[in-house]
């Protein structure tokens, strides 16, 4: 089998039909798998994906919310592709964007990883991947140095493109097909070969940076990681999250990721680093978005 597909599920009912919809609709010319894990919703998924199990479509149901990592290593084991796809599901699958990058991926044998550009609804541009998460870029990403001209060409940022910049200069960065250090879990596609050899997604990272750190270990082998924007999904973002979660568990995130493969004496001055953007974000928000933001911030504060 070419490519399985592996879509974690948390009360985004209506977004997964449409996302498994659009596989089966523009996915021709290759043998797939598509693997739902449903990690224990209450908006009416679990009827509907066992009306939808069947040849194509596989689902794992969870008594509980397991998170991303643990959820899509349900998936992985069980996975018969040469591929496996991690796809979130507030995403549609646009042209022949799985067949052709699969196709470039066994053209090009040292590719382990690869993602395509994400798109809004609008056509927009999203941010997706980066650099590897050490003190220098850190620390630039904490003073939203990351988009300053040229700057960010010399420290290679952890987030390029933050919207909320002062120094934002638009979607250049994602509009440049290359190598990176890690990509996104929202379209991640990578060889069994790779884990394989790697191992599977760290469960002690519950959802965010997890796709960080795997893509570390892949490269520490001899993989190479790539963004492909000549190929490009609508990515609707953030439907299955609220805007807290993801800013908490990526401040929770990064530390583990020093944790496991960071030198022991830089773990403070990450701490330092960390804290100290919380609490430049939550002067800055206070002023410019308001109340909801600092306190987002606030605990982000607690936890660095």
């Amino acid at each position: 089998m070419d490519l399985s597909i592996i879509i974690v599920n948390y009360n985004t009912k209506d977004l997964l039909i449409n996302c498994l919809g659009s596989i089966r609709k523009k996915t021709k010319g290759i043998e797939y798998e598509i693997i739902v894990i449903d990690n224990a919703s209450s908006d009416g998924s679990v009827g509907i994906l066992k009306r939808l199990e069947g040849r194509d479509v596989k689902v794992i149901l969870n008594r509980q919310n397991l998170g991303f990592a643990k959820a899509n290593n349900q998936g992985i084991r069980i996975a018969k592709g040469r591929f496996i796809l991690l796809l979130n599901s507030d995403t549609k699958i646009e042209d022949s964007v799985l067949v052709d990058m699969i196709a470039f991926m066994d053209k090009n044998p040292r590719i382990g990883i690869a993602s395509c550009a994400l798109r809004g609804k609008n056509g927009s541009l999203q941010a997706t991947g980066g650099y590897f998460p050490t003190l220098p870029r850190v620390f630039s990403w904490m003073f939203f140095l990351d988009d300053i001209p040229l700057l960010d060409k010399i420290i290679k940022p952890f987030h390029p493109m933050h919207e909320k910049s002062p120094f934002y200069k638009g979607e250049s960065f994602f509009k440049r097909t290359g190598l990176r250090d890690w990509v996104t879990g929202a379209f991640f596609l990578i060889r069994k070969e790779v884990l394989d050899e790697v191992g599977l997604l760290d469960e002690d990272y519950f959802m965010y940076t997890e796709e960080v750190d795997l893509s570390f270990r892949a490269k520490k082998k001899g993989w190479e990681v790539w963004y492909l924007p000549d190929w490009a999904i609508v990515h609707l973002g953030g439907a299955s999250s609220a805007s807290e979660f993801p800013i908490i568990s990526e401040y929770k995130g990064v530390k583990i990721f020093y944790k496991k493969h960071m030198p022991l004496w830089q773990m403070p001055l990450l701490r330092l680093f960390l804290k100290a953007g919380a609490l430049l974000r939550i002067i800055l928000f206070s002023v410019l978005k308001g109340g909801e933001y600092a306190k987002t911030y606030a605990k982000a504060f607690q936890i660095a």
